[in-house]
């Protein structure tokens, strides 16, 4: 794993109305890491979330990202610089198929204009085989290129997430942020998901991401920030975020372990 910093978080803070959603808070994501933010239910997560990919303007604080600042860029400029996400709630096309879905991702990578488009030049075609075959490729990532020309609304709802994944992965990002990718899940799906997601960082990928489940929290994180009422309130391996008191106080309740 090298030592590059890919994401740099500094004093971040949020405030709707007076109240602060996120609060000076500042972390780092290393290039080939897997970072998970957790914390209760209103910790700010997906806020936090929402500040790095653009969504939500911030009140204050920095975000780099490659060395680039992107306080103040919009989400699709954010995205063209090699960062994706998705979300919580699936956000599927269901009235496309499944390699449609993911081709949508590779949107912001196309050449060709409105007006090739149009008129349907040859370079318009060329294009469109490349993006299908990456698509194909982004399935097989996942596992499932065998289901590329179903309906994206008739696969189980763990392969909707696997879906997500791809199509997020077809933009050809080097960061990708999850926000609670085993929402919904059996615990096969889920072991599935974390090999997937292993396997993924073993080809270069770099990820942040929120959960709820410790388990796969503590079987796939390199490195963990904990988030309460805003703040950061912890940071460091699974083995230290497990042994920590703010956080089993604050997370967990104090009789309770990871």
């Amino acid at each position: 794993m090298t030592e590059e910093t890919l994401l740099k978080v500094e004093n971040l803070s949020k405030s709707f109305g007076g109240v602060n959603a996120v609060e000076n808070v500042s972390f780092e994501v290393r290039k080939g890491e897997i970072v998970a933010v957790i914390g209760p239910n209103g910790a700010g997560k997906t806020t936090l979330f929402n500040l790095v990919t653009g969504v939500i303007p911030a009140t204050s604080g920095k975000i780099t990202f490659k060395g680039v600042s992107i306080i103040g860029k919009r989400p699709y400029q954010i995205a063209s610089l090699g960062m994706t996400r998705t979300f919580q709630n699936l956000q599927v096309f269901n009235n496309m198929t499944v390699i449609e879905n993911v081709m949508t991702g590779s949107h912001i990578r196309l050449k060709t204009g409105i007006l090739s488009s149009g008129l349907r030049l040859p370079n318009v075609y060329k294009e469109e085989k490349e993006v299908m075959q990456k698509a194909l490729q982004c399935l097989e990532q996942v596992g499932i290129a065998d289901l590329a020309f179903e309906r994206a609304e008739t696969l189980p709802y763990g392969n909707q997430r696997l879906l997500e994944i791809a199509r997020a992965v077809a933009a050809e990002p080097s960061f990708i942020l999850l926000d609670e990718p085993m929402a919904g899940l059996n615990p096969q799906e889920s072991r599935n998901l974390v090999n997937v997601l292993k396997n993924m960082r073993k080809q270069g990928m770099t990820f942040l991401f929120v959960e709820h489940d410790m388990e796969t929290v503590m079987s796939i994180a390199d490195k963990i920030v904990v988030l309460d009422y805003g703040k950061k309130i912890a940071e460091g391996t699974p083995e230290e975020i497990a042994s920590n008191p703010k956080v089993i106080a604050a997370y967990l309740g104090e009789e309770e372990a990871i």
